[in-house]
């Protein structure tokens, strides 16, 4: 959204958290500013760190409000999350339009509570439309990253990470957050399967899954990936979570999936995103809990080219490629 904005010739601030993931995230994005606040989740109501939290909350949103009246904001735009809810408030008390863009088919808390204050909510999903009755709801996509409107070609993308281009390339997403078991199912499922593996493991499993992969030919472990347009190019079927901005970036790079939901995430809302693209026959559903490596060197061993054209026709079916502009037709608005 920044780079559709200040390519409008807009004057764009991205406010993140302290998260070591999201200062990595932003590094290679010199064109762009960026600032850090302190953004914690909400604890239960009657916990005994809703005190606690309240204060921090209280203080962040008043550094909110210093940066938005040093920079003499006209639009306060959330993109979800914690980290959205201070600066949004800060900008609706001060008179400001203000925006929250929700990604997923249900709802955050978060983003709930920041709606409230919002001028309008802005929907990656249509699914997640009657979580807002009180509020002016507007579809228009998710957004990605330019880097992935034009992906290299897949001889490049293998050449990135020393993959043989002649051979099927499955991508794996385990990610951060839980995600020790279905990287350990992969990894097992596909010791005997034709396929060559680029497996995303997540800072934290990464020494673990490197130790049960060894020196397998063909499978590449890394712990993060900078370079995920090449990662996409160079694939041909996707193991994953199913979080809002990993599935929007699925539809934009055409790449079918076997979807396993985070089992612990706030409101089971990865299945209800999955349940979307599996319905729309993009993608294959399947609980943490059902999955063996069995399962995986099945269905490995019985996607033929066939089923693959099938699956990424329907996931390109999914794909708002405009999600940007529409955004920011509607702020400009």
């Amino acid at each position: 959204m920044a780079q559709e904005l200040k390519s409008r010739g807009h004057e764009v601030l991205l406010l993140i958290s302290e998260k070591k993931v999201d200062a990595r995230a932003s590094e290679k994005y010199t064109e762009l500013r960026f600032e850090t606040v302190k953004a914690i989740a909400k604890p239960p109501t009657f916990s005994p760190k809703i005190v606690p939290f309240l204060l921090r909350l209280w203080k962040t949103i008043k550094h909110c409000g210093r940066i938005v009246e040093r920079e003499k904001a006209d639009v306060v735009l959330g993109m979800g999350g914690f980290t959205s809810f201070p600066p949004v408030f800060a900008g609706a008390k001060r008179g400001l339009r203000t925006y929250v863009h929700e990604s997923n088919a249900i709802p955050g808390r978060s983003n709930r509570l920041t709606a409230r204050r919002c001028t309008k909510v802005l929907l990656g999903l249509k699914e997640a439309s009657s979580y807002f009755p009180k509020a002016e709801v507007v579809m228009t996509g998710t957004p990605v990253r330019d880097e992935l409107e034009n992906l290299p070609s897949r001889e490049e993308g293998c050449a990135v990470f020393g993959l043989d281009s002649a051979k099927r390339t499955l991508l794996v997403m385990g990610g951060s957050q839980g995600a020790s078991k279905l990287n350990e199912l992969v990894a097992e499922g596909s010791v005997n399967s034709d396929w060559q593996v680029l497996h995303l493991a997540g800072q934290g499993d990464f020494d673990r899954l490197n130790n049960q992969v060894g020196d397998r030919p063909g499978y590449k472990v890394l712990a993060f990936c900078d370079q995920m347009a090449a990662a996409y190019a160079a694939s041909d079927f996707c193991v994953a979570r199913s979080g809002a901005s990993s599935l929007t970036e699925l539809t934009r790079a055409v790449l079918p999936a076997l979807l396993v939901p985070f089992p612990h995430a706030a409101d089971d809302h990865q299945t209800a995103n999955a349940l979307v693209y599996e319905e729309a026959g993009a993608a294959v559903l399947k609980q943490q809990g059902e999955l063996t490596a069995a399962e995986i060197m099945g269905m490995l061993e019985s996607l033929n080219d066939e089923i693959i054209s099938k699956m990424k026709e329907a996931m390109e079916g999914l794909a708002v490629l405009d999600a940007a502009s529409q955004i920011a037709n509607v702020i400009e608005g």
